[in-house]
């Protein structure tokens, strides 16, 4: 077994989520009971903050906090939030804290009107940007983004719109925005689309979301996803399309397809679940196991394990089970409980694993410390053998576009060797999905997509530093 340490223990075995954004422009309609649900259904895309802006033309009434959607938010509350416009947000914090100040929309007062912003991404010129506009002590890239557009709508008195036209120039990197005054609402794509953001129609306006299912848990009919580098304004004028950048080459994030979206969402006119089940096809024609059963890693590792056991003919049992209602909480476990780890999400069933040569099926590693714990659990459960298939290639490289995975000596295929890791996890055999076999199975290869995470080829340029906190203390200063 390789000699070397386990990742640290309070950083996640998966990819951070990407944060989720929600609008909606529809007169007489209860825009922010329709943004609760549209956030509700993107909740997977984080669980730090919830929060909404509504706009009634004359004020803008902003709510957030720390929590899921539906601590956040109660019945009293969205019967006071009235508007025909609403944004929301659902935060996985990517640059900054997870604190209050750092949750979303970020909300500006410009005399009369203000703005509001939500932001599913990460620039990567902050520190740059942070100087131009001397905001130097903000403590978001998001935060940045709309001090921005303040000045602009303030310095040049100029609107939203125009606002938005000069400033998003100056935006580098990974953002996908909603945006809103108090009669305008905005979406924006940046020119690579490395996250997703879709065009919905409701029966009395406009949604722009994340993910189309956010669309259909209210109702809309998805209409298009926004293009990259598109800026779609919706007002009483109707909807209108800008391209305030220069033109590049689409770059959705490939890991959308892999863990990101919801099983039920579309992207490029792919269907999410189908995409992940042809992964665990491919898979299982590249690397077969003789084994007795497939269990699937829940809940991201169904579609693929589905797959790879249609592929082989091998049965396909639950192995394990996942306690559904494990997710943020303000309760912090004892350390005794923190030991067993895994166990509070993922507990094996003997009856489906004693005596059985399994396949386990995951769709990533990331650090490993929860793959290692789960094959240990799972070989107490009685299994005699344990092959793992992972339905995506080995994660080497660190995200700077809106995963939380900047520091690239906690990944943990990193510098290693698929034995190497093999022996750490202490599995029988392991085989990652190649890059081109995953391309093949999300049905859009020609589509355009960001596999810098897996190959080391960035589409931009890198951010001066990887700091998380960078912005949270002065320039040229390091946390301790």
């Amino acid at each position: 077994m390789l000699e070397s340490p386990l990742p640290e223990p309070t950083l996640p075995d998966r990819p951070g989520e990407a944060c989720g954004v929600f609008g909606v422009w529809a007169p007489g309609a209860d825009t922010a009971r329709l943004t609760y649900f549209g956030l509700y259904a993107l909740q997977h895309r984080g669980q730090e903050s919830a929060g909404i802006a509504v706009s009634d033309g004359e004020r803008m009434t902003v709510v957030k906090e720390l929590g899921l959607v539906a601590q956040v938010f109660d019945e009293t509350m969205l019967t006071a939030l009235t508007g025909d416009i609403a944004i929301g947000h659902n935060r996985y914090s990517t640059t900054g804290s997870s604190v209050w100040q750092n949750s979303q929309p970020v909300y500006r007062p410009i005399g009369a009107n203000g703005i509001a912003l939500s932001h599913n991404g990460n620039l990567t010129n902050t520190q740059q940007l942070s100087v131009e506009i001397g905001k130097l002590f903000a403590t978001t890239d998001s935060e940045l983004m709309t001090e921005a557009i303040y000045q602009a709508m303030a310095v040049r008195e100029i609107g939203l719109v125009d606002a938005l036209l000069t400033t998003l120039p100056h935006f580098e990197g990974a953002f996908s925005l909603a945006v809103m005054d108090r009669s305008t609402l905005v979406g924006v794509r940046d020119p690579h689309g490395f996250r997703p953001l879709c065009l919905g129609r409701l029966d009395e306006g406009w949604v722009i979301a994340s993910e189309t299912a956010a669309l259909d848990i209210i109702g809309a009919t998805f209409v298009r996803e926004v293009e990259p580098g598109e800026m779609v304004v919706i007002n009483e004028e109707g909807i209108a399309s800008h391209h305030p950048f220069e033109q590049s080459e689409a770059r959705l994030c490939l890991f959308e397809f892999v863990y990101f979206a919801r099983p039920d969402s579309l992207l490029y006119g792919q269907n999410i679940h189908a995409a992940r089940r042809h992964m665990g096809q491919q898979l299982a024609e590249q690397a077969p196991a003789e084994a007795d059963v497939i269990v699937p890693v829940p809940e991201s590792g169904i579609p693929a394990a589905q797959g790879y056991a249609k592929a082989t003919g091998i049965p396909y049992v639950d192995g394990l089970m996942k306690n559904r209602y494990v997710g943020r909480t303000f309760i912090s476990p004892a350390q005794t409980m923190r030991d067993r780890g895994i166990r509070m999400k993922l507990n094996p069933m003997p009856g489906e694993l004693k005596g059985r040569r399994v396949v386990l099926v995951d769709d990533s590693i990331v650090r490993g410390s929860t793959t290692r714990q789960l094959v240990t659990m799972v070989r107490e459960a009685g299994a005699t053998e344990v092959h793992l298939r992972i339905s995506s290639p080995p994660y080497r490289w660190p995200c700077f576009y809106g995963m939380d995975t900047g520091d690239r000596s906690t990944l943990l295929a990193a510098d290693r060797s698929i034995d190497e890791i093999a022996g750490f996890l202490g599995v029988d055999s392991l085989a990652y999905l190649e890059l081109d076999r995953l391309l093949e199975a999300t049905g859009a290869p020609g589509g355009g997509f960001c596999t810098a995470c897996l190959s080391g080829s960035y589409p931009t340029d890198l951010p001066i530093t990887t700091d998380k906190y960078q912005l949270e203390h002065p320039v040229g200063e390091t946390l301790p």
